[in-house]
């Protein structure tokens, strides 16, 4: 039969697309996939808006056990729910891949995600580098910050996604992340001086004077976003999951009157 693997936006049950409803309707069998993203209203709502029972599939299900749905795909429609769009993780093409190679029909709805509703902050998508996430456990992870200093180096706006832990109900704040490239940029300073035997004068990737946009929420209808430095957005409370994070490159002057718009 099918397997429609179906985005359904960011934020609540009615995101989805119409042609995405009309998709559910036909299914006998609705997964979530809920570890990479939250919506920001419960199962139960989505549950009686599609008017269907919703079976919650983890990351060890989707990717190491994803013949559970794909079993039921070759007999009927199934559906596949993704919040965002449904190839904003990588696992979700290992996923259709999968599926395809299996020989079932396979339709994908897509929908916003993360990647283009960052737009409303007022950068350019197009000046965007290299996207890079920041994990809970990071105390010897550097490569996000690597990938924001390649992007700076090139004059590119980097958008940081931050961590979430589903089942812990934990999700990273722009904080942490803030006190995460802080604390990286430290020990690099450290390293540089114990290497060249320097006093630390090499180019700075982040500090506290940093450019920052702190955004939570977006896909809502009022989500909050604050420009400003890295040391001014440690101050600020942004609320509800879930948080992420841009670090501007060079800015056009009308990128900088957006910028200017979303400061307290």
């Amino acid at each position: 039969m099918t397997l429609y693997m179906i985005g359904i936006g960011l934020w609540d049950e009615k995101d989805i697309t119409v042609k995405g409803m009309e998709a559910i309707k036909l299914c006998k069998k609705v997964f979530l996939e809920n570890y990479t993203s939250k919506l920001g209203v419960s199962i139960e709502k989505l549950e009686k808006f599609y008017g269907k029972k919703i079976i919650l599939a983890d990351r060890n299900m989707v990717e190491k056990h994803n013949y559970e749905i794909l079993e039921h795909a070759k007999q009927e429609c199934v559906a596949f729910l993704v919040v965002g769009d449904v190839f904003s993780a990588t696992t979700h093409t290992d996923l259709y891949l999968t599926a395809i190679k299996e020989g079932i029909n396979v339709i994908v709805i897509n929908n916003a995600s993360i990647l283009n509703v960052v737009g409303i902050v007022g950068l350019e998508l197009y000046k965007y580098g290299k996207t890079t996430s920041i994990p809970f456990h990071n105390k010897d992870v550097e490569a996000p910050y690597d990938v924001l200093k390649q992007n700076r180096k090139n004059k590119l706006h980097t958008l940081l996604l931050l961590d979430i832990d589903s089942e812990h109900h934990k999700y990273m704040t722009v904080n942490e992340a803030i006190e995460y490239l802080l604390r990286v940029e430290a020990k690099r300073k450290q390293k540089s001086k114990i290497s060249e035997g320097s006093s630390g004068t090499k180019e700075k990737v982040f500090t506290g004077s940093t450019l920052c946009v702190g955004v939570a929420r977006l896909g809502s209808e009022r989500p909050k976003i604050i420009s400003g430095t890295a040391e001014q957005l440690l101050k600020k409370d942004f609320g509800e999951p879930l948080h992420s994070m841009i670090v501007p490159g060079e800015l056009h002057f009308v990128e900088e009157d957006a910028l200017k718009h979303w400061q307290e």
